[in-house]
């Protein structure tokens, strides 16, 4: 079965991020009068577009956004004369200039630019790959990475989305919510067995999380891609917060999954304690 790589929207949110964990119900709800609906729906009709799907035509779009037809082709038009789409014939697809949008993230934000330094010596004194990311909604997204010269998985890159729930940085992130925020995720989630050895039992969901938050780290074995193990630690700032997670990515011919604790853990703990004096 083929993974799905991408991200989804109108999920409820998991709010952690760079700026800390914070309780979805805690947040102040904006007024509606505040908010711009056409740049709501516009982001929409770009996140329409994905890995399984990505050229689409006015009607798809429109079925994706729950936006009518027409409402569907003006945004795509507008999109096309701002340079984010492309048509041909009836079929539209984004370009390249979309990632800007990523970049001024990557650029702007704190989290990754002190990272990546850490990321660089840590992934080439182990010779293995290494990253960091965060929660959005239910998906984990990676926000730096460092492959040390070898291609451990193509998941391993910035702006990369996968569902949090099959990743060691995603369960270090998940053991830091709330209970009921835990609760509800694993409520809502319809687990897909991505590899033969992806856990999509909910209470054996429930016991990894828990395990992850008691001993600190979290090892995921295969459960992402075949041949893929990995170990992550949560990134806490000066108040302890949680705000990302780190990890250390191995093939499985290299380490073994009862090798990797000792292999890379006490390296990750070192950064982890230097991106806390940081952060």
């Amino acid at each position: 079965m083929s993974k799905k790589i991408t991200h989804s929207a109108g999920n409820p949110p998991l709010a952690l991020s760079a700026a800390g964990i914070e309780s979805a119900s805690a947040l102040p709800l904006p007024l509606k009068r505040d908010l711009i609906a056409g740049l709501e729906k516009g982001l929409q009709v770009i996140e329409a577009f994905d890995q399984e799907r990505s050229r689409l035509t006015i009607s798809e779009v429109a079925q994706r956004t729950g936006l009518t037809r027409a409402a569907a082709r003006r945004y795509l038009i507008t999109l096309t004369h701002l340079g984010y789409i492309r048509q041909q014939d009836k079929l539209f697809s984004l370009t390249p200039q979309v990632l800007r949008l990523g970049q001024s993230y990557l650029h702007s934000a704190r989290l990754p630019r002190i990272a990546q330094p850490l990321l660089y010596r840590l992934a080439y004194s182990l010779q293995e790959a290494a990253s960091v990311g965060v929660l959005d909604h239910d998906q984990l997204v990676c926000v730096a990475a460092v492959s040390a010269g070898r291609l451990v998985s193509a998941t391993l890159q910035p702006g990369t989305r996968v569902p949090a729930f099959f990743t060691a940085n995603g369960r270090v992130l998940l053991a830091a919510l709330p209970q009921p925020q835990i609760e509800d995720f694993l409520e809502r989630l319809q687990p897909e067995a991505i590899t033969v050895h992806t856990i999509v039992n909910k209470e054996r969901l429930l016991l990894e999380i828990a395990r992850t938050r008691e001993q600190g780290y979290a090892i995921v074995d295969q459960e992402l891609e075949l041949g893929l193990r990995t170990i992550a630690v949560p990134v806490r700032d000066f108040r302890g917060e949680t705000v990302a997670a780190i990890n250390i990515s191995v093939h499985a011919a290299r380490i073994a999954v009862e090798d990797i604790r000792e292999s890379c853990l006490p390296a990750l703990l070192k950064v982890q304690l230097e991106l806390a004096a940081l952060l």
